[in-house]
């Protein structure tokens, strides 16, 4: 279901107000909605027009664990941590450091859970 929210960010898409901000508005919005795929084409598409975006980086990281692409999320969570270490952004970096850390353990549990 998408949301009038999502409407009206997508008229913006491809205007000179596209850049990062819209990217991660629109990633939110359908994470809201649980609409994985399209949240994670806009949260990718915010880091890439601003690789310094760290909480872009967190909510993409959040959305590729909600669609059970852990690896990818972790590699998501570890680029946003040296992120917002390097811009100072203390908190983000240690709500990610406890995200990694617990996709960590819940991917060495299900491999070793594996026969």
């Amino acid at each position: 279901m998408t949301s009038q929210q999502i409407v009206n960010l997508l008229k913006l898409v491809g205007t000179p107000r596209d850049g990062a901000l819209l990217r991660f508005s629109l990633g939110s919005e359908y994470l809201k909605c649980a609409e994985f795929e399209p949240a994670i084409a806009h949260l990718s598409a915010a880091v890439e027009k601003d690789p310094a975006y760290s909480a872009a980086w967190k909510l993409l990281g959040h959305a590729l664990v909600e669609h059970g692409r852990g690896d990818e999320a972790l590699a998501a969570y570890r680029k946003g941590i040296e992120v917002a270490e390097g811009k100072g952004d203390r908190q983000a970096a240690k709500e990610m450091i406890v995200f990694a850390r617990r996709l960590e353990k819940a991917i060495a549990a299900d491999k070793a859970a594996r026969p």
